[in-house]
């Protein structure tokens, strides 16, 4: 199982990236996807998470109204759109799997079985 995050980069304050999450070995329709991301010196946030279903997603309230999470089960891959991105959005933001067959559900405080290496997304101001 492979998890192979994409797309991070250097923007101005304001912009905008799209994260990509690539999955291989497994199969995203059974499980759910969460964005994480680590600023240097600060805990793992966990900011966004799809269900296996697709019918749900969630948000934290650092990223609510700016970033947009979806799933593509045909390429197995899931997007992070990332909006009117600021300074404190720097940090390296990992996409992880956890197995969920079938469930309308997912949390980013849960356990997930596989994490990605990372992508570094550097903000300025």
């Amino acid at each position: 199982v492979q998890l192979v995050e994409s797309g991070g980069g250097l923007v101005q304050a304001g912009g905008s990236l799209r994260l990509s999450c690539a999955g291989s070995g497994l199969t995203f329709e059974d499980f759910a996807i969460g964005w994480f991301r680590q600023a240097p010196g600060k805990e793992r946030e966990g900011i966004s998470c799809i269900s296996s279903s697709d019918d749900f997603t969630y948000y934290g309230d650092s990223v609510k109204g700016r970033f947009t999470i979806s799933k593509d089960n045909a390429e197995n891959t899931v997007y992070l759109q990332m909006n009117s991105l600021k300074p404190e959005d720097t940090a390296v933001y990992y996409c992880a799997a956890q197995f969920q067959y079938g469930s309308s559900w997912c949390s980013v405080i849960s356990e997930y079985d596989y994490w990605g290496q990372g992508t570094q997304v550097t903000v300025s101001s």
